[in-house]
């Protein structure tokens, strides 16, 4: 039986290996290179900044293809599972390559600029690494052996009983019922705004507001009433807690979006920057 591998795991960490080989290199580079006297220090403008220079652009252009490659199912370029492996740790390793690169100068500038945009573009993807391994765990202990689908129903099934339930009490009570029920429902049918999926069950919750309103309306109610009013609570207090499972997926899976929203227009954004780096340095070269 194969084991399963996650991607930083891919071939024994062969691209882990590979990222501190080129870091190794550049350090060691970094180090060795004595520039020209006129230089007080190795920078961009040298032939060693130069090659660095080149080194991070061209892997940032590699690294850009990984959207292509997920596309291409059945390309016999090296599977997905390493192209990605290969992504992240390569990626990481250009905060190195490119950081030595510009010989920590940095200003108000383009070139400066188009670090700034690399650096993002590698902490939202790490932070998209973080979460595509750990929250589909927490995903799956969430709902249990349920699916999603089926808690809805159960939510569903739920409500009708308080509504039905809430026909034997007084109108006010049975007002809140119906008030709570009707919300909840169009919420989870319909769905949380980005903002409120991120939240997950810090939300306010209708259901949880209406239990505390009936019991302080109900608190006086004795014989058949107050156990009635008992078993509706059960039920509420029950379907709350459906509801907060149905808001901790939709944050989790948030989570899983939200990073994306990030680390591709910022990718597009340091490519646009790192074009007009180069097309600079060449005009003023």
């Amino acid at each position: 039986m194969l084991h399963h591998q996650s991607i930083l795991e891919f071939k024994g960490g062969r691209y882990l290996r590979l990222a501190l080989v080129l870091c190794a290199l550049s350090i060691g580079g970094y180090v060795w290179h004595e520039p020209p006297t006129v230089y007080l220090k190795p920078f961009g403008g040298t032939w060693f900044g130069y090659t660095l220079g080149i080194a991070g652009a061209l892997i940032i252009l590699w690294l850009m293809l990984l959207g292509i490659r997920k596309r291409r199912y059945r390309s016999g370029m090296g599977t997905m599972q390493g192209w990605t492996s290969a992504h992240v740790y390569i990626g990481v390793s250009l905060a190195v390559i490119v950081t030595l690169h510009c010989g920590f100068e940095f200003g108000w500038n383009v070139h400066t600029l188009a670090y700034a945009l690399m650096m993002l573009v590698i902490v939202s993807g790490i932070f998209g690494m973080y979460a595509y391994l750990r929250y589909p765990a927490l995903m799956t202990k969430n709902v249990g052996e349920d699916t999603v689908e089926a808690i809805m129903l159960k939510i569903a099934d739920l409500d009708r009983k308080c509504r039905t339930m809430a026909l034997d009490l007084p109108d006010e009570a049975n007002q809140i019922v119906n008030r709570a029920t009707r919300v909840a429902v169009r919420q989870v049918q319909v769905g949380y705004s980005f903002r409120q999926q991120l939240s997950g069950d810090k939300v306010p919750c209708p259901t949880r507001e209406a239990c505390q309103a009936l019991t302080r309306l109900g608190s006086q109610w004795q014989g058949g009433q107050g156990e009635l009013l008992k078993q509706l609570l059960m039920h509420m207090t029950r379907k709350s807690m459906l509801v907060d499972r149905i808001r901790r997926d939709l944050r989790f899976r948030a989570l899983m979006r939200v990073w994306l929203v990030l680390h591709v227009p910022l990718s597009f954004a340091l490519l646009a920057a790192l074009i007009t780096h180069i097309i600079s340095v060449f005009y003023y070269w």
